[in-house]
């Protein structure tokens, strides 16, 4: 299951690229996307269709934990709306040849479920870097001068970052050896020996994978590529960033958090962890207060909320099952953000405010879900941030952390108010003539479909956790320490 649901992506690529024609080349996507959600759904549930895997043993590279269940689900899910969207975004765009474009989305499905099933560190770190690579010229789709001024960004930020992570890694093995252990990539052979791994070295270890990993999160202040790369990025690209790329990387932060828990340094990692969630957030805050640029404020709203995933990571204890709920809740939640503020850049041909207004007017569907949007990634109810985020906090408040409680709280009412003036700029007002706004453009079936079914999970989200998935939530959470 595992070697399908990464080869199979990677060979509609090559299929798509050897298709000589523009129109129908996009039709791979949802294909892949289709066949690739069954196959997530089996691996995850496999009881709940009739299906009896074998159970991976001890020391397989590929093995789906918990968590990368999560992840799978999250980056396949999201990444099947946003194959339908491309759909009608490529038609608009048939001046523009999509062969790099198609294969490279599907080298991302490939290699993001790489991430998800990798329990070696070292292939986990491969499966990293092969995300930066295929998303890469994704953001050069528009072959602006500003489209490769992000595209350089983002690969020169990222690499050095992934560069830390393979050193980090490095460090990570090695502490077996003054031990007298086996170096091991391993992670549960990592956990099973982390008593006996060298202190100095984990902790080595970890600063340079947070580092490396959080730079291909966007924590601050590793995360100067976002605003660019996201800005300049189509916003099915964006999506695919903000919610994939980014739940990726926590995925790998996580493993690690798992073997510095299992040694004894939760406290380390913990408290390393928290100051860099509230920089994050800290960052976000500053930055988005007073942002004409609605794409850019997009950017900022993902820093802070790999804030708020690096706070719940450590914060531990019940805030893990809170962090991995975020991790779904952000990702459909940026789908729908990205891809509304996609129409919306198309129709006005601007991402300032000074330029955009009057959306609800002019394209009522996408403007409204802009707003909606807006509403539920700042934490309103009932959306399902909003049930994530309350579990995180209520996790700090449970074990006494009142200050890290506090100061998230005042970073979120900063970012809602600063968003809040962006966002309503572009929704509300007066729409300029379509003389001046740019070309003539209007919601079609292609491009809001997936807003209203992204909309409607975010929705779900947060008044409901299906059983399967908040069982799934529980041992996420339950793997990484949180003992519920």
């Amino acid at each position: 299951m595992a070697l399908a649901m990464v080869i199979l992506p990677l060979l509609l690529a090559a299929a798509a690229a050897a298709t000589g024609s523009n129109r129908y080349r996009p039709l791979f996507l949802p294909a892949a996307a289709t066949l690739h959600l069954g196959m997530a759904f089996a691996a995850i549930w496999p009881g709940l269709l009739g299906l009896d895997l074998p159970p991976a043993g001890p020391g397989e590279w590929l093995a789906l934990d918990a968590p990368g269940k999560i992840v799978l689900l999250t980056v396949s899910v999201l990444f099947f709306f946003c194959s339908i969207y491309a759909l009608g975004y490529l038609r608009r765009r048939g001046e523009r040849s999509n062969r790099v474009f198609v294969p490279c989305l599907l080298g991302f499905l490939g290699v993001s479920s790489l991430v998800a099933w990798s329990q070696n560190l070292g292939l986990l770190w491969v499966a990293i870097e092969a995300t930066t690579l295929s998303t890469a010229p994704l953001i050069y789709f528009k072959r602006s001068k500003k489209a490769i001024e992000a595209t350089w960004k983002y690969l020169l930020v990222s690499s050095v970052g992934i560069a830390l992570a393979l050193l980090g890694t490095f460090f990570l093995a090695y502490s077996a050896v003054p031990a007298g252990l086996r170096p091991s990539m391993d992670s549960s052979t990592l956990v099973a020996s982390a008593a006996g791994l060298s202190k100095p070295w984990l902790r080595a270890a970890f600063v340079l994978l947070l580092v490396g990993y959080g730079t291909k999160m966007g924590l601050a202040p590793m995360h100067t590529w976002k605003p660019e790369a996201y800005g300049e990025a189509p916003g099915v690209v964006g999506a695919l960033l903000a919610g994939g790329v980014t739940s990726c990387a926590f995925l790998a932060l996580a493993r690690v958090y798992r073997v510095c828990a299992a040694a004894g340094e939760l406290s380390y990692a913990s408290n390393i962890l928290m100051a860099a969630g509230l920089f994050s957030m800290a960052v976000a805050a500053v930055f988005v207060v007073g942002q004409r640029d609605f794409k850019r404020s997009l950017a900022y709203s993902s820093v802070e909320h790999m804030g708020i995933l690096a706070l719940g990571l450590g914060l531990g204890g019940p805030a893990l099952f809170g962090a991995m709920l975020h991790v779904a809740t952000n990702a459909m939640t940026k789908g729908v953000l990205f891809l509304s503020a996609g129409n919306i850049h198309r129709a006005y041909e601007s991402k300032s405010t000074d330029e955009v207004r009057g959306a609800l007017r002019r394209l009522p569907i996408s403007a409204a879900f802009f707003l909606g949007g807006f509403l539920a990634i700042t934490g309103s109810p009932p959306f399902g941030p909003f049930a994530s985020e309350l579990a995180i906090l209520g996790g700090a408040f449970g074990e006494g952390r009142i200050l890290q409680a506090a100061l998230c709280l005042a970073f979120l009412l900063v970012v809602f108010a600063g968003m809040g003036k962006t966002v309503l700029q572009v929704v509300l007002g007066a729409a300029p003539p379509e003389a001046e706004a740019g070309r003539p453009y209007r919601d079609d079936a292609l491009t809001v479909l997936p807003l209203f079914c992204l909309g409607a999970l975010v929705l779900l989200l947060g008044v409901w956790l299906p059983a399967p998935l908040a069982a799934l939530l529980r041992d996420a959470a339950g793997s990484l320490g949180a003992g519920l």
